[in-house]
């Protein structure tokens, strides 16, 4: 049987560049590579066929032979060397495609770049209302002083590895696979420290407990995440710094709740308050007091609203609102002159003054004679 044009099975045109193939190939290799189509024979059999055009294609001298002469070109080099097995799905993405492929992120050496942190910080609803400069201590790896980060002595610099010419990866050719991977000698580094630095052994970073004053804005949430660029672990050999996230938690009150940047507070209001109506004092979240005036005929359980006594948002704009919620308590412990009064009260009333107790007892006479 005639094997298929190499072009038309990478599906790309006689003029594709090295990074047009790559991505051809790319895109075959996961879709049917074997660690993805198990016992699929037809997923195997497109896999090896891609993988022998890339392998012809994307040599300089085997596609030149192969656009003059065709298969005959290269059937002494393709169809014999290549073992599908011998790559996991994690090579295919990782190992294959060298550091100008358009899949690996440039570069090819080994990512340097310090740990991120996190902190947890713990602030009361007042801290949140206002804002806080926080100073914290965090145990991280900073810059090694002595060597400035290098990891080679005083007088000395890192040298070149000379078995990766400085790239941190080195190619070995695996049947039609031109494999890249990480520099065995200089661990991916690029570099070789042949002098390292004592104080850090050649690691350009040491453990140190670091200070910083932390700016928490005012209106942060529970759960609120405040992120400090290059604040995190210090790079390997003058790699990049990492990061440091701060993670906050808001302590409960003991007066007000919070839901969005509203607040709610209960007040306790006397019967003869709720009754007649009256004013009360009422704390505010910035340390003051608000006047709450009780209209007559108050219930439990009546929601009264304080505008802009609530918590400012923490991208800015108008302030939110506190919501005071009256909780109507019962006098205990009444003298005999304050109980005759109360019943005097009583003799004085009528059903029309009470309209939750009438409607109540109207449902229940009906819901007994409906048993009758």
């Amino acid at each position: 049987m005639s094997k298929r044009d190499y072009y038309e099975i990478l599906s790309v045109n006689k003029s594709a560049n090295d990074t047009e193939l790559k991505k051809a190939y790319y895109k075959l290799a996961k879709q049917y590579h074997p660690d993805q189509n198990p016992n699929n024979p037809e997923a195997e059999k497109k896999f090896k066929e891609a993988s022998e055009a890339y392998g012809i294609l994307s040599d300089k001298e085997k596609r030149g032979a192969y656009d003059q002469f065709g298969h005959a070109g290269v059937d002494g080099n393709a169809g014999g060397g290549f073992d599908s097995s011998s790559f996991s799905f994690e090579d295919i993405f990782s190992n294959f495609f060298n550091d100008s492929s358009p899949f690996s992120g440039g570069g090819g050496r080994t990512n340097n770049r310090g740990s991120d942190l996190q902190y947890e910080a713990s602030i009361t609803l007042e801290d949140a209302f206002g804002g806080k400069k926080l100073k914290i201590d965090i145990p991280t790896q900073v810059k090694c002083g002595d060597c400035s980060g290098s990891g080679a002595n005083k007088g000395s610099s890192p040298s070149s590895c000379p078995m990766c010419n400085g790239r941190g990866q080195v190619r070995s050719q695996q049947g039609f696979f031109s494999v890249q991977q990480g520099c065995p000698q200089c661990r991916g580094k690029g570099t070789i420290i042949s002098d390292p630095c004592k104080p850090c052994r050649g690691a350009g970073r040491v453990q140190k407990n670091k200070s910083l004053m932390v700016n928490i804005p005012k209106g942060v949430d529970e759960g609120s995440r405040i992120r400090l660029t290059g604040e995190g672990e210090a790079g390997i050999n003058g790699g990049q710094q990492g990061d440091l996230y701060i993670f906050v938690s808001v302590k409960r009150h003991n007066l007000f709740i919070r839901e969005d940047d509203n607040l709610f507070s209960e007040v306790p209001v006397s019967i003869i308050d709720a009754t007649i109506g009256g004013t009360i004092d009422v704390p505010t979240i910035d340390g003051g007091k608000a006047r709450l005036k009780i209209p007559s005929g108050t219930q439990s359980g009546d929601q009264f609203r304080l505008k802009s006594k609530g918590m400012p948002s923490v991208r800015g704009g108008k302030v939110a609102d506190l919501y005071v919620q009256a909780k109507l308590e019962t006098p205990i412990k009444l003298n005999k002159k304050q109980i005759e009064l109360m019943q005097s009260f009583q003799e004085l009333s009528s059903d029309s003054e009470t309209p939750l107790k009438t409607a109540y007892l109207k449902k229940a006479n009906d819901f007994w004679k409906s048993k009758k």
